[in-house]
């Protein structure tokens, strides 16, 4: 088995004191679908006021979503993602896709993503960004970001 010299921090677990709870992930799916406003999700997700406004302002803590005013009297805001938040787009569908293929049994996908500009059902796949080969785990090697290997 490879042995990686790992530093003492993490881009995983620091990423999963943020993102590491199912609300959260919901609450980033209904982003995606373009819903912004809070009785809007909370209804979407039945969630509890009191949880959805403790994920929402860790969200907005972390630069994910951003707090925009869209009615002054009364005040109510809509969560909208920020460039951070869309960022995640790769990893949400990265989670979907793996729900689909081994949790949706007989059933099949309850979604399936469309590419507008082409018409069809889109199967996204994780690629080198050099050569566009789908990424296999078993071809990828973990190195420290200070290592010689990884910035040549």
């Amino acid at each position: 088995m490879y042995e990686l010299d790992r530093p003492m921090t993490c881009s995983i677990g620091r990423a999963m004191e943020i993102l590491g709870e199912r609300w959260t992930f919901l609450i980033l799916r209904e982003s995606f679908y373009g819903v912004r406003r809070f009785s809007d999700i909370q209804r979407n997700l039945g969630i509890a006021r009191n949880i959805l406004s403790t994920r929402l302002q860790t969200l907005v803590g972390a630069g994910i979503l951003v707090r925009v005013l869209y009615q002054a009297e009364p005040e109510r805001y809509e969560y909208r993602l920020s460039e951070a938040g869309k960022d995640l787009y790769p990893a949400i569908v990265t989670l979907m896709r793996w729900g689909d293929r081994h949790l949706s049994g007989e059933l099949g996908p309850p979604v399936v993503l469309r590419h507008n500009p082409c018409g069809h059902a889109a199967e996204p796949l994780l690629v080198c960004s050099h050569c566009r080969e789908e990424l296999d785990p078993h071809e990828v090697t973990p190195e420290r970001a200070d290592s010689d290997v990884a910035t040549a």
